[in-house]
């Protein structure tokens, strides 16, 4: 489930400290869906999600996704855009017939994305891009994602192999992306453009400390390369992503996270013990044929046990099939990683949704939620 680039990235796995990761598509499942759209120009909701999904049609971003999703469902005709640019961090701009279209946050948009709505549903864990036509702000459109089920997992199993630093780097708001963070115990840093990741993993490089870098998408490839060792999300990674990294997990499955760290450190034991058994080995047989203790017949005959020894002690390896996921998941009870609690009155909140089996917990409600009125709202402290 994981493919390792090279032996360096494995010595390189085995000696980090710092775990940096994005959040859309990395943290969250990559599969946002629309929860609310705010008219602010006249236009109706109806067109508001015509124009933006319109202007989306060619991006890649699971936001895009998401919009263009949600207008397949209401069966809404899109026109298509004559021109597209992606602006990677900010948002995207179409041109269709006469008019330039705007989808975006507010480095994109400008000052006019601000609205009192927005604020509210950002305090409720939702992203909210702007929609602006020919320059003037048409809507807000809502948008949240749910969050791996296995994080706390693997982050739990994380720091029991040694990692004492994990932090998350996004270009979401700061209110979003600290109730993400102060949920799964983790550092944050929001409102990011690609450069300023880059920026954060040299910091750290800096320091003298080993990083490794995980994400998904374009604006994460930078940061990726430039990390000690880049991890992208196999399956929802993008094809960016997936080439400046050096390690790709092949499925979306976070435990293979702690897992090939486990691989790694059980790796570099075995190559280091190897080492230390054939210079033993070789000092030990060198001194007694020197001594005349050992024939020369016998001596040349013995050169040849070292390698069935290297290979006896690498085929231990083999043994690693299913063994770092069991050990994450005992090192996550044994620390006691507990599932995310919500307090809800008058069913204004739904805390969970069940996906193939699996317990999902959408991100508006993984915030400590209190409610007042029948509407949900951060709760104090």
């Amino acid at each position: 489930g994981m493919l390792i680039k090279g032996g360096k990235y494995i010595e390189a796995l085995a000696q980090a400290d710092v775990v940096l990761v994005d959040k859309t598509g990395t943290l969250t499942v990559g599969r946002p869906a629309v929860t609310a759209i705010i008219p602010l120009g006249g236009m109706s909701d109806v067109e508001i999600l015509a124009l933006a999904a319109a202007a989306e049609r060619d991006s890649e971003h699971p936001l895009a996704a998401a919009i263009r999703q949600a207008a397949q469902d209401r069966e809404l005709h899109l026109q298509v855009p004559e021109s597209f640019m992606a602006v990677p961090g900010h948002g995207i701009r179409a041109q269709i017939g006469t008019d330039t279209i705007v989808v975006g946050n507010q480095r994109m948009v400008g000052k006019d994305a601000v609205h009192p709505e927005s604020d509210r549903l950002e305090a409720a864990g939702n992203t909210v891009v702007a929609v602006a036509l020919n320059g003037a702000v048409v809507g807000l459109i809502a948008l949240a994602d749910t969050v791996r089920p296995e994080i706390a997992d693997a982050f739990a199993a994380l720091r029991a192999q040694g990692i004492d630093t994990i932090e998350m780097l996004t270009g979401d708001n700061e209110p979003v992306a600290a109730a993400l963070a102060r949920q799964l115990g983790i550092g944050y840093r929001a409102n990011l453009l690609p450069e300023d990741k880059i920026a954060v993993v040299r910091t750290y490089q800096a320091d003298g400390h080993r990083v490794v870098m995980i994400g998904d998408g374009v604006n994460d490839a930078p940061a990726l390369a430039q990390a000690h060792v880049g991890i992208a999300m196999g399956v929802a990674g993008t094809e960016v992503a997936l080439e400046a990294a050096h390690v790709a997990l092949m499925r979306d499955d976070w435990m293979l996270v702690p897992a090939v760290l486990a691989v790694a450190k059980r790796t570099m034991r075995v190559v280091k013990g190897n080492i230390a058994f054939t210079a033993i080995y070789n000092l030990v047989g060198l001194t007694l044929a020197a001594l005349g203790v050992l024939p020369p017949v016998f001596a040349a005959a013995a050169q040849s046990l070292p390698d069935l020894g290297i290979m006896a002690n690498s085929a231990r390896l083999l043994r690693l099939q299913g063994m770092p996921r069991a050990a994450a998941l005992t090192a996550s009870s044994a620390i006691g990683a507990k599932p995310p609690a919500v307090v809800c009155a008058d069913s204004c909140c739904v805390p969970t949704t069940v996906d193939s089996g699996a317990t999902m917990i959408p991100l508006q409600t993984i915030i400590d939620l209190g409610c007042s009125d029948g509407c949900c709202a951060p709760a104090d402290g």
